[in-house]
């Protein structure tokens, strides 16, 4: 089979609609447009959103410029969960460096957040910028210890 040969299936593409041939083809005349008014002249016709006089749909929604409300001193972490930290021995000190050696994070230019997700079943020593409260209380129930940095 040859690039030139492939077709497409059998009335997978229809003919265009011819207007304006005579009554017997059945647009003929106003060509399906009716008999009068601002849709039916050439080069008439109103928007898609023209809704007669009333207020547009889209100018009855709440004015925001951009995407939205834009929060000015937020701030991104680089999020972990404990069900990833499954792969650490008992007693490993776990860092933002060893978590990039992990590849848990993408990189040492956000701030680490360590979430609650899942449980640790083994004793670790975690250095982290900013962890939730369900997670500290699951790692220091298995033993281990939290300690916060600075950024």
């Amino acid at each position: 089979m040859q690039l030139h040969d492939l077709k497409p299936n059998e009335g997978a593409q229809k003919g265009r609609k011819r207007v304006g041939r005579g009554t017997a083809a059945g647009q003929g005349k106003t060509c399906g447009r009716g008999m009068k008014g601002q849709n039916s002249r050439a080069g008439g016709g109103v928007p898609l959103y023209h809704q007669g006089g009333n207020l547009p749909f889209f100018r009855k929604l709440p004015f925001m410029r951009g995407e939205g409300f834009s929060i000015i001193n937020r701030v991104q972490y680089a999020e972990v969960n404990l069900d990833q930290l499954g792969d650490f021995k008992a007693g490993s000190k776990i860092t933002p460096e060893t978590l990039l050696e992990a590849n848990l994070i993408n990189g040492l230019d956000l701030p680490v957040k360590i979430l609650g997700r899942g449980d640790v079943s083994v004793a670790l020593k975690v250095e982290t910028h900013h962890i939730s409260k369900s997670a500290q209380e699951k790692i220091e129930s298995a033993g281990g210890s939290v300690e916060i940095i600075q950024a």
